[in-house]
């Protein structure tokens, strides 16, 4: 048997992995997603929490992506009010323009903002998304659909998840 011969150059370093894990609370509430959003470019915290929420977020986060404090039609709920990805933020059409400012000017270049202008406003509950697919509540518009596919650059599917229809839920 012939044995392999190594190829010389460069060994590929292997990138070192950190995982960590911190618990933290929102008020009384320990679903901190109904009052957060995080992609791989950006954070949304909701206003009225503690300091030491946010600066939990910016001391763990915040050297690798902005982290921006804000409000989404007048309500701190600003997980359950949006939906994206390191490509977009798709908020309801109900954010008042100074609230759709902000997150303009905050948010990374590279990341599109759009209103969407549905029927179903909480877009948190109903989609469901990650860099590459959404998952849809089925009563959404065809026109948000289209929205949704162009702004956060994915592929669309239109389903319910174990018969229900609140995908961005579970």
């Amino acid at each position: 048997k012939k044995k392999k011969k190594k190829k010389k150059g460069k060994k590929k370093k292997k990138k070192k992995i950190v995982i960590m894990a911190e618990r933290t609370h929102y008020e009384a509430s320990n679903e901190i997603g109904v009052f957060t959003r995080l992609t791989n470019s950006y954070l949304l915290c909701g206003t009225g929490a503690p300091e030491s929420f946010y600066s939990l977020f910016e001391s763990t986060c915040g050297n690798y992506l902005p982290v921006i404090v804000c409000t989404i039609s007048g309500t701190k709920i600003v997980g359950t009010m949006s939906v994206g990805n390191k490509r977009g933020l798709l908020v309801p059409e109900s954010i008042t323009d100074a609230e759709f400012d902000h997150l303009r000017n905050e948010l990374p270049d590279e990341v599109e903002i759009k209103k969407l202008d549905d029927k179903l406003s909480a877009l948190g509950n109903c989609i469901a998304c990650n860099d590459n697919f959404a998952l849809i509540h089925p009563d959404m518009d065809q026109d948000s659909e289209e929205i949704i596919a162009k702004t956060l650059g994915v592929e669309v599917f239109r389903t319910a998840i174990a018969g229900n229809a609140i995908v961005g839920s579970y």
